[in-house]
């Protein structure tokens, strides 16, 4: 099997594609023009994406009411106002971290963004100390 020759060691096709289709995490990138290029494939997705959505403008694959926010994030991001922008949310009663990340090459030039979304509801509890310890010796 070919390994893909990454910053801090190597991994093979299907070791990376294992990766992302076990953190329970969403992973989207968008390339410079604003175009949905790649997006994880897991069961943990809070917001699906088809393989229809590829190559279509980050716009289009996000429900009206946020395009503003997007919008927004996209011209930061662009003009190198900001490197990352967290957006905390409700997503069926349930608290939603999503991340964005300006990708630059050598040259600081934008070259797009990755989107990271998450359901945080286990990050936010109390008693995290007890319950760190619990899951540790808890085996499912």
């Amino acid at each position: 099997m070919t390994n893909i020759n990454l910053n801090g060691g190597n991994l093979t096709l299907e070791q990376l594609n294992a990766i992302f289709s076990t953190i329970p995490v969403e992973f989207d990138f968008i390339d410079e023009n604003d175009i949905v290029r790649w997006s994880s494939a897991n069961r943990h997705r809070l917001f699906k994406r088809t393989d229809d959505d590829l190559g279509k403008h980050v716009l289009e694959v996000h429900p009206g009411h946020s395009q503003g926010h997007v919008k927004q994030v996209l011209h930061d991001m662009h003009s190198g106002d900001r490197d990352s922008i967290n957006i905390m949310i409700k997503h069926h009663d349930q608290p939603v971290n999503i991340a964005f990340y300006a990708l630059r090459d050598e040259n600081g030039k934008y070259i797009g963004c990755v989107e990271v979304t998450q359901e945080v509801s286990n990050h936010q509890q109390r008693g995290s100390v007890w319950r760190n310890i619990k899951q540790i010796f808890h085996k499912k």
